[in-house]
């Protein structure tokens, strides 16, 4: 398959993350953040693991452990609690601050060398998220803050670290061990830290429904395939197709508003987006990405 068709295949998963906001707010009820975090990855991650019928083998407890408390446990949770404590906007541009993470971090992990470009490409892109989402009501808290550059910071060492270690399995196993794991983390923390949930309606169990079977395994089954075949810096460069999705469907489904500022921010995050991939090609005047 070509590099375009696996770009494409990859940036579906952000673009899907994208209906989060939407589906919290408008399908499950609020206040659970960790329960509904736990329903989203644990259900999901025993339904691949039942399709997939392929178990980690022991020497890989300890990596899927700590790359489902990466990926979903510890970036889920310092999400919410941004998201709680801050305005979207601005949880959203701290949270692209991911594509510069990424770079760092594939450069000491995984030997990618740093392109001028590509650390460009991602400035311009987090200026284009900030345009399109940050109001001149931003309200600062010190630690919404600190939980937005926690859940960036995670999410770049779980993307890092599974292209580091990816296994010869498929992409659907390896989601399957990644959700397992960060579900059983969060499960035991929602039981101690949140009351029970409420009867749930029809419209709550379709909103988790959509959030895990499509929010989570299948979108993430296409990260992690994205992650194994693209340079890591194009692939965090993908991530900001999310508020872009978010934005959107505000508009559409939800009739807000959507300024000129708004709209420009699009455009920028999009063509930021562009560039990220063509910065970050291996081989386009840089060394071959060495994973060691």
């Amino acid at each position: 398959m070509s590099r375009t068709s696996d770009i494409f295949l990859t940036a579906l998963a952000p673009a899907v993350w994208g209906s989060t906001y939407l589906v919290t707010t408008e399908a499950l009820p609020s206040g659970y953040p960790v329960t509904l975090a736990a329903l989203r990855a644990l259900p999901a991650g025993l339904l691949l693991l039942a399709l997939t019928r392929c178990l980690p083998p022991r020497a890989w407890l300890g990596r899927a452990l700590l790359l489902g408390s990466f990926n979903f446990a510890l970036f889920w949770v310092l999400l919410f609690v941004a998201a709680y404590r801050l305005p979207g906007g601005v949880a959203a541009t701290l949270g692209s601050l991911q594509a510069i993470i990424v770079i760092l971090m594939a450069y000491g992990w995984l030997g990618t060398p740093i392109r001028t470009g590509a650390v460009a490409a991602a400035a311009v892109g987090i200026l284009g998220v900030a345009l399109l989402l940050i109001g001149p009501e931003a309200a600062l808290d010190p630690i919404g803050i600190a939980a937005g550059l926690g859940g960036a910071a995670s999410m770049a060492a779980g993307t890092v670290l599974s292209r580091k270690w990816r296994p010869q399995v498929s992409a659907l196993s390896f989601t399957a061990w990644q959700l397992t794991a960060g579900g059983l983390i969060l499960l035991p923390l929602a039981l101690i830290t949140e009351p029970p949930l409420p009867p749930l309606s029809a419209t709550n169990i379709a909103g988790l429904v959509w959030l895990g079977l499509i929010g989570a395994a299948a979108t993430y089954a296409l990260w992690f395939r994205g992650v194994a075949r693209i340079e890591p810096g194009a692939v965090s460069m993908l991530g900001m197709m999310s508020p872009v999705t978010a934005v959107l469907l505000g508009w559409v489904v939800l009739g807000q508003s959507l300024s000129l500022l708004q709209g420009l921010g699009a455009v920028v995050v999009l063509a930021s987006v562009w560039a990220g991939q063509r910065a970050n090609r291996t081989g386009s005047g840089g060394s071959v990405a060495q994973v060691r």
